[in-house]
């Protein structure tokens, strides 16, 4: 019995530290340990997420692009670097696209804003495995997207530098994502590979986190989703007339666009403001 009443005072003793950490989410993420390494890959770089809530993403690790240029898509928002647009909460980055008439400092006006975050010079890599755990969106003309573009981008300018995405989506397609690459080409304006996968019939990807994953090695990209592999492209599979130029860093980026020429515009069932909640971004080495 006085081991019995031992445990009980220290239950009693540690009842209000515990409380308060369940009642304090942040100071419970800030403790939140490294993530280990996986099994024939070594973690060279991640973010958790764990600043404090309302705080803006790690400006070591992420910067921004911002303004209302359309990205090559005719997108309708305009990307910001405010908190409004991109913050912690919660131990997640959360990315909110809001309906409001905004001009960014490129002088575009638009009637939606958004955030489009990037490791571009202060992260690249070339091969490995690139993951992250996300909960999309939903809703006519929303677009998420975990993606990647060749560092080089700068110089050679796209197509050329090459784009690989993770993880897109588009809100009429609640059951699917699409994994992709696109690189130049001498026949067209690119050379693509791309493949869906479908969750069963009734589930929609923005119900739930899932994990979103590439694992690259010279010559060949697998895509994956949670643990499933649903495609695999090769540079021997590679279309006549393009060029396979995945073979150099690229960096990393997390965006939700809102509308363009493949998602459509938002329509009166669109609801706002739409959230990306991400839980971490990872990145590994083959070992």
């Amino acid at each position: 019995m006085p081991q019995l009443a031992s445990q009980r005072s220290l239950v009693f003793f540690l009842m209000p530290f515990l409380v308060c950490l369940l009642n304090c989410g942040c100071a419970v993420e800030r403790w939140r340990v490294t993530p280990a390494s996986i099994h024939g890959y070594a973690l060279v770089w991640f973010d958790e997420f764990n600043g404090l809530d309302g705080s803006s993403p790690d400006p070591s690790k992420w910067t921004y692009d911002t303004g209302g240029k359309g990205w090559g898509n005719h997108e309708l928002e305009a990307y910001t670097t405010r908190t409004q647009n991109a913050q912690i909460k919660s131990g997640n980055l959360v990315i909110t696209a809001l309906k409001e008439t905004y001009t960014g400092s490129d002088g575009v006006t638009r009637k939606y804003t958004s955030a489009r975050l990037k490791t571009k010079g202060l992260f690249s890599q070339a091969y490995g495995r690139f993951e992250a755990r996300i909960k999309i969106p939903k809703g006519q003309g929303m677009w998420p997207a975990f993606w990647m573009l060749g560092d080089n981008i700068d110089s050679v300018r796209w197509p050329a530098c090459g784009e690989i995405d993770i993880m897109e989506n588009i809100g009429k397609e609640p059951g699917i994502v699409h994994g992709s690459l696109h690189g130049p080409s001498t026949t067209g304006k690119t050379s693509d590979a791309t493949a869906p996968f479908n969750l069963p019939a009734s589930q929609h990807f923005a119900d739930d986190f899932h994990l979103y994953a590439v694992e690259w090695e010279p010559a060949t990209i697998r895509f994956y989703v949670d643990s499933n592999l649903y495609a695999t492209f090769t540079q021997s599979q590679w279309p006549a007339g393009g060029t396979w130029v995945f073979d150099h860093p690229f960096f990393l980026l997390l965006n939700l666009a809102v509308g363009g020429d493949w998602p459509g515009a938002p329509d009166n069932s669109t609801v706002f403001p739409q959230q990306m909640l991400v839980d971490y971004v990872r990145v590994y080495a083959k070992q």
